[in-house]
Parts: structure tokens; sequence; C-alpha cells
């Protein structure tokens, strides 16, 4: 049978019409766009455009808030560098407890190395975050407030507008990680007051290694690669022009469908996550039911490892995740599932399915015909799972 992709928070698959829009950039239309001639303003025109749609995409005031980078990661980096070297005065970094591994990681080196004070926000069950202990952190010292616009596992939103009001209230800057929510929730930057956001081209249906930082006009900014003259001295570096010109038209074509992809894809996600549950017992969804991505939804299923699900899955050709592309190389449950008391016999059982606009009822209608059996034959095996008279449950002797 045909595999079903099922991981798009990880990376999705690039768009035919944006590898069609890339190709020329490589040979025929291959210029400088630094250079005066023709060839480097036959680049430098498209990339433009490209710059247009970003800005479209997200709703940014002016074209020139947009500086190309080399992804989420970088983007990421060069906010909050940024902010701490422009207020020296400023030695506070306040972030959440279940931020992507490309925040928490350069926290930890700025804490560990740097002197820099970082207060880590605790999230409760759902992953809502504490707002009265973001309010407490907040003071004279912070520079910056970075809290990511939607989970990357559980897909829980938070409320990034309200969150940057409290931020500037204080003085400090704000900045989002936005890099899951780009393209699967409508961002209107104009009506907020988020100083820098974060976003990557693979994830919404773009080439890999290209992303973009948004920084809002008039914000102080220090960047993190010198050099050239490129993104207006704000990022040096010939720029990656073919990368730039295909997220623009992925951008471009994220937008124009928008409106009608992201309820058919919620609609979908719904389906898979009522067939499942209503199909295997002892499992539940992660996050906040209310408010997430229409595209993610992260089931924990009690009592068996969800390395050996994800096995078994692909084996039928379903590909899905046990969380972050980037920490799923650990067997050790996912610091957003830890951070939210999951508990024990059920935080190493959470897979990720994450939709995209190419995802089909008829793939939906497959992984919940394919979950139960799986689920069965690993509790079967499972010394946590034993059964009594007849009933399944946890087996004591082995908590």
């Amino acid at each position: 049978m045909d595999p079903i992709y099922l991981d798009n928070n990880a990376t999705t698959r690039v768009f035919p019409e944006v590898v069609q829009e890339m190709l020329p950039f490589f040979t025929e239309q291959f210029g400088n766009a630094s250079s005066i001639h023709a060839f480097g303003e036959e680049v430098g025109s498209a990339m433009r455009t490209a710059r247009r749609a970003v800005q479209a995409l997200i709703g940014a005031e002016h074209d020139h808030e947009i500086i190309f980078t080399s992804g989420g990661t970088e983007s990421n980096n060069a906010a909050i560098r940024s902010a701490l070297a422009a207020n020296p005065a400023r030695n506070e970094l306040i972030t959440s407890a279940v931020e992507h591994p490309a925040i928490l990681s350069l926290a930890d080196w700025l804490e560990k190395h740097e002197g820099v004070v970082v207060h880590r926000i605790p999230v409760d069950g759902k992953g809502r975050l504490d707002i009265d202990a973001y309010r407490a952190a907040l003071g004279p010292k912070t520079a910056l407030v970075s809290f990511m616009w939607a989970n990357n596992e559980t897909g829980t939103i938070f409320p990034v507008d309200g969150l940057a009001d409290l931020a500037h209230d204080a003085g400090a800057l704000f900045h989002t990680d936005a890099v899951q929510a780009a393209g699967k929730v409508p961002i209107d930057l104009k009506s907020t007051e988020i100083d820098m956001l974060s976003l990557s081209s693979h994830k919404l249906h773009g080439p890999k290694g290209l992303g973009a930082l948004y920084l809002r006009k008039g914000t102080r900014f220090r960047p993190l690669l010198r050099g050239g003259h490129q993104e207006r001295g704000r990022r040096g570096g010939t720029e990656n022009a073919p990368a730039i010109i295909g997220l623009g038209k992925a951008a471009e074509m994220t937008l124009a469908t928008m409106a009608q992809d992201l309820p058919r894809i919620e609609a979908l996600r719904n389906r898979l996550e009522n067939g499942i549950v209503q199909k295997v017992g002892h499992c539940f969804i992660t996050g906040d039911t209310r408010d997430r991505l229409p595209n993610t939804s992260t089931i924990a299923f009690e009592y068996i490892e969800g390395e050996a699900i994800l096995m078994l899955l692909n084996k039928q050709g379903i590909a899905a995740s046990s969380g972050s592309a980037c920490t799923s190389g650990s067997l050790e449950p996912s610091h957003v599932l830890r951070a939210m008391d999951i508990p024990f016999t059920a935080a190493h059982g959470a897979i990720r399915f994450s939709l995209s606009r190419e995802t089909t009822e008829a793939e939906i209608d497959r992984v919940i015909d394919a979950v139960p059996a799986i689920i069965d034959q690993l509790r079967d095996m499972s010394p946590f799972w034993s059964t009594e008279g007849g009933v399944a449950a946890f087996n004591p002797e082995y908590a």
C-alpha cells in the first residue's frame, strides 16, 4: 500500500510548484543578488518578491522587517542574543519549560557560561502557560521574553498577543518561535506588540536550510552573523537565493489556501483522534484540546513504549513520531510531557501524528484501522500490562 506520512511537524514535503520555482535559480538565473548587473538584478527581484510573500503570510507591516536566515534555530539564536546584547543593563531571559531545544539549549548555555538569569515558566497538565508565574518573573532586569506560538509536540497555543503586552509593560522585548504556527494559524503581526518572530521554510512545504526572522521596525538589533551588507547588514553572507525564492512560493501558496485547508485538516485530525480513542482503551489526547494547532495530535498510550509503536506503524507504511524530530533520538519521555506531569505509564507511549494539506481521509481511516492491533500486540508483551479475569489493568508488580 502507499505510504502515509503523518510527521509534518518534523518536516513537510516540498510542493512541486516550489521546486519548479527554484530550479531556474540553480542554472539559468545564477547571479549574485548583490551584483549590479542584469544577472544579479533578476535574482534580486525574485528575492524581493519572496520577501513580500513572507511579509504577507505573517502580516508584517514592511517587507524589510523580514531577515532571511538558515532556519528556525538561527533565527531564534539571533533574536535572543541580539536582545541581550542590545540592552546590557538587563541580563534576564524569560522562556517556558516546553520550548523547542533551539531555545532551551541556548538558554542553558547563556545561563551556565554567560551569566544570564533564565526564568523557565512552568505549564499545567494541558501544556498551558502559568501566567501568574510569568507575571512574577517579569522585572526591571528582563531583557527578553521568548515564548513559542504553538508547541511542536502537543500543538497547544500560547496567547502570545497578551504575553507580548505584559513584556512591553515591563520594558522588555518579546520574541516568539512561530516555526510550528506559521501557515497553520492566521498571523497578523501588525495588530500585535511582538518584536521578533522566527519561522522555518521546511515546516510549510518549502526547502530545508532556510528560515526567516521578523524584526519589527525600530527594534534594536545586533547581528548574529557579521559580514557583508546582505539583509540590510543584519545577516552577513551571500543569500541562498533558490531557497529564499522557494520559501516565497511556499508562503504564497499557503496563504492562498489556508482558509480552506485548515478546517479540513482539523476535521481529519479530529476523525483520527475519535477513531483511535473509541477503539483503544487506556489512551488519551495530550495538550489543550480547545486551543491547539489544527494539524497536531499527540496521543498517550499507557503501559507501552512509543518507539515500539513507531516501528510497527512503519512496517505498515505509516510515519509518525514520538515528539520533536530534534529530540526523538532519546528513549526518555520528552521534556514537554515531563513538564506537563504526564504519568510515567503514559509518557513513554506518546505518539505524535501531524497532518498537512496533503493528508487524505482514506489515509486517516487506514491509520485508525492499524493502531488498535498494534497497541494490543505491544500490551500483550508489556510487563506493565496484565489481564485479570478478562479485564486489562496496570500490573503493579513492575511499578
